[in-house]
């Protein structure tokens, strides 16, 4: 068990995640999964009035990457990603490349293609 003497200090360069977000939780655009690609826009690269945390999204996604890469490689909490991702692309200062959902059948019509294709083979 450690005392309250051996508990390392928090270290106040560190800033707290409802800081970085305004003290909110959930993301102005509902549907950012952590599957979502994200790529920094032209206006996104230019404009000088984006946070630490921001500029650092729109440095790594110069290369497209998921909301869940950018988490990773920014040491973020996925939920504060969402929420940053969600304000720059409100301003065009990112794109977002939303995953789309077939539903939960496959395609009838590819299915038959293939199989028709395995006949003739």
């Amino acid at each position: 068990m450690t005392t309250p003497d051996e508990q390392p200090a928090p270290d106040p360069r560190r800033v707290r995640p409802y800081g970085m977000t305004g003290g909110r939780t959930r993301p102005t655009q509902d549907d950012l999964e952590i599957e979502t690609l994200v790529a920094t826009t032209s206006s996104g690269k230019q404009t000088p009035k984006l946070t630490v945390e921001q500029r650092a999204i729109a440095a790594l996604c110069h290369d497209i990457l998921s909301i869940a890469e950018v988490s990773a490689k920014l040491h973020l909490p996925l939920g504060v990603v969402r929420i940053l991702v969600g304000d720059m692309a409100d301003e065009q200062l990112v794109m977002v490349h939303r995953p789309t959902h077939g539903g939960d059948r496959p395609d009838l019509a590819l299915l038959e293609r293939v199989l028709y294709r395995l006949r003739t083979v």
